[in-house]
């Protein structure tokens, strides 16, 4: 019987709700890696997850089994359960919703890596807005400004 193989290299971002800066220095690797151990164990393999204070980026291999879709479902509810539970911020956190997803080879894989652990420096010139639209527009993905996440700058 024949086997599916495959390697799709996905990169999602998403907001927090309101773009509130509550991904705080005190919590945020430990977030990170949570995350990170969330794509694995819904079979996704983690190759970067980083962010600021109001976004996360997420680049993984995706798995035959499950969609983008699912996959981004099941990582939003169960981090903001964990944010919550652990009590990070006051009242209650939440995604925004949406998120974008872009796909890449295996050759710009190290690229993409980087990008995504040097968050804090690339947004001490660019702001997310800023980045968000940048990757819409090179990924030639149309969008109207009124269906973009809600941008507070």
């Amino acid at each position: 019987m024949a086997k599916t193989y495959s390697q799709l290299n996905i990169h999602c971002v998403f907001a927090v709700k309101g773009r509130q800066n509550f991904i705080t220095q005190n919590f945020r690797d430990d977030l990170h890696r949570y995350m990170a151990g969330i794509l694995r164990n819904d079979g996704a393999y983690p190759l970067a997850v980083g962010g600021w204070k109001d976004h996360v980026h997420v680049f993984f291999e995706l798995p035959v089994t499950y969609s983008v879709a699912k996959i981004m479902q099941m990582l939003k509810a169960t981090s903001s359960k964990w944010i919550n539970d652990n009590r990070f911020i006051k009242g209650r956190f939440s995604w925004q919703e949406g998120y974008g997803t872009f796909s890449y080879s295996r050759s710009q894989r190290d690229t993409v890596i980087r990008y995504i652990m040097n968050q804090e420096k690339h947004h001490a010139e660019k702001s997310f807005r800023e980045e968000y639209i940048n990757l819409l527009e090179k990924f030639q993905i149309p969008f109207e400004k009124k269906s973009l996440f809600e941008f507070y700058e």
